[in-house]
């Protein structure tokens, strides 16, 4: 088959508990990735890997598949969502269907769109991409970012050649979260995206929240009460705590 969505959901969750299955707006959390994931038309298969019977079922009545648990060796702390994938992929292989491309979209972004899926993917074909991972821009710049000693002193925190020259600076952006392709066979072989053959898809910062506390769950379900233009004065970039784990 050609592309697969993986959308990760681990019953064991410290920050926000059974976060992947909270209610958002009378919805799951998990649900808003697996409709998202179906309504962009890109997948031949869109499932969850949970290590719960019960998360399962819920991704199920949404229209995801479960064919298999992630084993509690994936489940816990330390497991990455590469080693989660690894085993996705060989569990597919052992049910003899491979794919050519997979889709990892956490459901912790569930601001991110079908049209945004739809965009990422055909970003990929345009530039015959290894990967194409999703990014945000900052609403400022890294010259305005700097570490703190002990006592506090501001001296050296900004260059002094760049100060209150904001226009001037280059825009930087972050990861968000949202959206990795990635060229299964790519993969494979190294599971390093960020080099030659990987392509950023930029996606505004109204669509880039990524779930991780309980304040961005009360974000969330503005957003998703309000539309997403109303939130842009409300939610900036906000910073991405956890990339991919």
């Amino acid at each position: 088959m050609k592309n697969l969505a993986i959308i990760p959901a681990r019953s064991g969750s410290k920050g926000v508990r059974d976060k992947n299955i909270r209610l958002l707006n009378g919805k799951p959390l998990l649900a808003y990735s697996i409709m998202a994931a179906v309504e962009s038309g890109q997948f031949d298969v869109v499932m969850v890997s949970t290590d719960s019977a019960k998360y399962a079922d819920i991704a199920v009545s949404y229209g995801a598949e479960v064919p298999f648990l992630r084993s509690a060796k994936n489940a816990g702390d330390t497991a990455s969502s590469w080693d989660m994938v690894e085993e996705v992929l060989l569990g597919y292989r052992n049910m003899r269907i491979s794919f050519e491309t997979f889709c990892l979209l956490q459901p912790t972004s569930p601001l991110r769109s079908a049209g945004d899926i739809q965009g990422a993917y055909q970003l990929y074909k345009d530039k015959n991409a290894s990967a194409v991972v999703s990014v945000c821009p900052l609403d400022y710049p890294l010259t305005w970012c700097g570490s703190l000693e002990k006592g506090l002193s501001l001296d050296g925190f900004i260059n002094r050649a760049v100060a209150g020259q904001r226009q001037k600076q280059k825009q930087y952006y972050r990861l968000n979260g949202a959206i990795y392709i990635v060229n299964t066979d790519a993969f494979e072989k190294d599971r390093f995206l960020y080099r030659e053959g990987s392509y950023a898809y930029i996606m505004p910062p109204e669509r880039s929240l990524d779930i991780d506390s309980e304040n961005d769950m009360k974000l969330a379900k503005i957003a998703i009460g309000w539309g997403y233009s109303d939130l842009f004065i409300i939610i900036t970039s906000t910073p991405s705590k956890r990339r991919c784990a």
